[in-house]
């Protein structure tokens, strides 16, 4: 597996585990990151996207499908500009910048590992 792959793979894996957690026990999450407890289906509607992109990432680390790691990259990058202005227009808790700064990581992680193998 490249390093490329792997970085996805390992994505793919925090995306299961946060897909899940949406979709089952939300307000557990919500409840330790600050955000109001829920009961609205919307919660657990983001769960399921979470799981198809975490389908997505994990069936491209498989195939070492480069394309899809590239257009990731930009892709993660923008979520935690975006959250950022969500914190500064009040919308949202600040909390919601350190999902922002997981995707930002693991966005630099493929970007440096793409480059790496030319």
């Amino acid at each position: 597996m490249s390093r490329a792959a792997r970085s996805l793979y390992v994505w793919s894996l925090y995306l299961l585990g946060l897909g899940v957690i949406l979709v089952v026990i939300p307000n557990i999450l919500l409840s330790l990151f600050g955000f109001p407890s829920t009961d609205q289906v919307w919660i657990r509607v983001v769960g399921v996207l979470v799981l198809v992109l975490a389908y997505y990432s994990y069936a491209s680390a498989n195939e070492n499908n480069r394309s899809y790691f590239r257009w990731t990259v930009p892709g993660r990058i923008v979520v935690p500009i975006l959250f950022v202005l969500f914190v500064l227009l009040n919308l949202a808790p600040p909390q919601l910048i350190l999902f922002g700064l997981l995707d930002l990581a693991g966005a630099l992680w493929t970007w440096q590992a793409l480059r790496s193998e030319g």
